[in-house]
């Protein structure tokens, strides 16, 4: 008998929609519910290839006596972090705050008025026993004690991360901030594998994009090996899809090695932008290798006919993790019979077995340098046929305006570092479908079959409006540009908090939880709130919007000090400062052979540069009155003065290096 999420289009609830747990979507019903029947909520919260919530769900919510427990004492609400992050965000760091570990599945306890009371993540089944009956006891008895301690906890919640962290700084952007920053990812990085030096490994991407941005602008060499050795370490480990491309979630250990097997689509898009860019400098053939097999993973088996990109594949398969991407000795021999030992060399397998249960992890090895020869493409393709015919982990196929915004911007920057339209295609296709199913007088979160009524949050808004601007930086097509105004525009106005200057993760109609929360640290997705200052930042220059500008330095001023002394999770607010310290160059190219000559310039590396053009007339500020006939100009400007027009991309590269 299905419970009330068989109704639900999240695979996460559906995945739970025949537990005998009377689940509830979070929703006006079950929340009055509780207040009626005065009872504690529940709210289970994780995603669908989240694989302890997989164990915790078949150890707990499928079995019928802990379940009637969880439905007398509790109004029980499930919850896919992925489609509402803004009640992740709430109770994640309620959990925290209780001096518990984060993490999923997140499961927390709530008094009938929303306040968390207690929480945590993953319980084995006797622990989460006596936690429930623990816990409806204590609701019973010490009711007051509970409510005092939801209240003073709720407060914290509602106060401002600002409050609590950001200062007002009368210092000017120098430097000696970004010296002092890669001094602090210099102590915690890992010489041997690359990486920030812990266990489990995240890879972090925009820690990255900042040594990048930090080697361009002071050729620190040391920069650029900490980034390509990563990159080199990723690509060439057990994090890595060795056969069919794509890279899983982060590796359990410090060597890249064992991955937790699960493929999200925001961390791909994010690194097959950064190993675009790493190419733009190294013309390493790793790189490269790995964006095209990257590429071409998401579009055989992430990709909707209609254009858009799924969002995760699971960790596990047949009830195993990593069973469908690992291999026997024995069923390498079946598949490539002579040839087994060779590829066995190759990617470091053994005849016992490199991980459990005499299974292979394939990982190059690591002080390999050049791209792989035919012969081993050709064994890997006979592996990924045998592969596809294996019982495949279970498809979040749910498709997300934020996560697709982020892939289009990465597809662009792989189109400007290769040249290849294909690329460009596939952005252009992933946007026409956000602007069919999830676009129209709002930016709506996610869809799957049809869309949700859930309001997209700042993450969605700020990451389209990156993937708008770099659209119209590839093709001169101003209708992105206005776009990618309009949104910001509808952003200033519906997510702003104007007493701090930030914006709030969710709009001012969206529902009201028991706080209103500012994303202000990054991680793995960098925060929305730095996002949305590095569109403003660039968007001023192109639009010509001084107060955009303003409002990017000022939201940047306010964080100066935690920006310096906490980069690995500022990473993305000190790319931010990196190009407001290092102003961009503004080319502009116009007249007739305007695209050919932009498509020349993206191949050579120009981090600190703003690119506009276009082939006619344009009321653009940066274009105005600068249209060329029969003919193509090339301007070269720093705040607003510009050099003589030039017509070749050798000369204007001579002028960038001048300014």
């Amino acid at each position: 008998m299905p419970n009330r999420l068989i109704h639900a289009t999240s695979p996460y609830l559906l995945q739970h929609a025949h537990n005998p747990v009377e689940w509830f979507e979070w929703s006006n019903e079950a929340l009055q519910k509780a207040k009626q029947e005065d009872k504690p909520i529940l709210v289970s919260i994780g995603y669908s290839s989240c694989h302890w919530c997989h164990v915790m769900e078949r150890e707990s919510f499928e079995n019928n006596e802990l379940a009637a427990l969880m439905n007398e004492y509790f109004v029980c609400i499930k919850v896919d972090r992925e489609e509402r992050p803004d009640i992740d965000q709430v109770y994640m760091e309620a959990v925290q705050a209780m001096q518990q570990h984060g993490g999923w599945p997140l499961n927390v306890f709530l008094t009938p008025d929303q306040k968390p009371f207690y929480g945590g993540t993953y319980f084995p089944p006797a622990h989460w026993a006596q936690l429930l009956r623990q816990i409806n006891q204590t609701f019973q008895v010490k009711r007051k004690e509970i409510n005092e301690s939801a209240n003073d906890l709720a407060r914290h919640l509602q106060t401002s991360d600002l409050k609590r962290f950001a200062q007002q700084n009368e210092t000017v952007f120098k430097r000696e901030q970004l010296d002092a920053m890669f001094q602090i990812l210099l102590s915690r990085y890992d010489k041997i594998w690359g990486g920030i030096e812990k266990a489990p490994k995240f890879v972090m991407p925009s820690i990255w994009l900042f040594l990048l941005r930090y080697h361009a602008a002071t050729k620190n060499k040391e920069a650029l090996e900490m980034v390509t050795h990563t990159l080199r370490q990723l690509a060439l480990g057990g994090i890595y899809d060795q056969v069919g491309g794509g890279f899983a979630r982060y590796s359990v250990d410090g060597e890249w090695f064992a991955p937790h097997f699960e493929k999200m689509l925001y961390d791909n898009a994010q690194l097959i932008s950064l190993y675009a860019e790493a190419f733009s400098i190294t013309h390493d053939p790793i790189f490269k290798e790995s964006v095209i097999d990257t590429i071409d993973w998401l579009k055989r088996e992430m990709h909707h006919l209609s254009g858009g990109f799924y969002s995760a594949l699971d960790a596990d398969s047949e009830g195993v993790e990593g069973k469908f991407y690992t291999w026997t000795a024995e069923e390498l021999q079946a598949i490539l019979g002579d040839d087994t030992e060779n590829l066995m060399q190759h990617f470091q397998a053994t005849a016992e077995g490199n991980w459990e249960h005499g299974r292979n992890i394939l990982r190059r090895n690591p002080q390999t340098t050049t791209a792989e020869a035919d012969e081993i493409k050709n064994l890997k393709a006979k592996l990924l046929t045998a592969r596809s015919k294996r019982i495949r982990p279970a498809l979040d196929n749910k498709i997300l305006t934020g996560w697709n915004a982020m892939l289009i911007h990465g597809l662009t920057d792989c189109y400007k570092a290769f040249q290849d339209e294909h690329f460009l295609h596939l952005a252009l296709g992933a946007i026409s479908f956000l602007e069919e199913k999830l676009i129209s007088d709002k930016v709506y979160r996610t869809w799957k079959g049809r869309r949700s009524e859930t309001e997209g949050f700042l993450e969605d808004y700020a990451f389209l409006i990156q993937a708008y601007t770099s659209l119209y930086q590839v093709t001169f097509n101003e209708g992105w540009l206005y776009k990618a105004k309009t949104w910001t525009e509808y952003v200033q106005q519906h997510f702003t908090d104007k007493e701090e200057g930030f914006f709030f993760y969710s709009s001012n109609t969206a529902e009201a939880l028991i706080a209103r929360k500012k994303e202000i640290f990054d991680n793995v997705i960098p925060g929305s709130n730095s996002v949305m200052a590095r569109n403003l930042h660039t968007l001023g220059f192109l639009l010509d919007r001084e107060d955009w500008k303003e409002q990017a330095r000022s939201m940047t001023n306010r964080l100066l000090h935690l920006i310096a002394t906490e980069p690995v999770y500022t990473c993305h607010w000190a790319v931010l400062l990196s190009e407001l310290i290092l102003e961009p160059t503004e080319i502009v190219i116009t007249g007739t052979d305007a695209l050919l000559l932009r498509e020349q310039l993206h191949q050579h590396y120009l981090p600190f540069s703003i690119t506009a053009g276009g082939t006619t007339e344009s009321l653009l500020p940066l274009l105005e009155g600068r249209a060329a006939k029969n003919k193509t100009l090339i301007y070269v400007c720093r705040n607003k003065t510009c050099q003589l027009p030039v017509t070749t991309v050798t000369d204007t590269l001579e002028q960038v290096r001048r300014l």
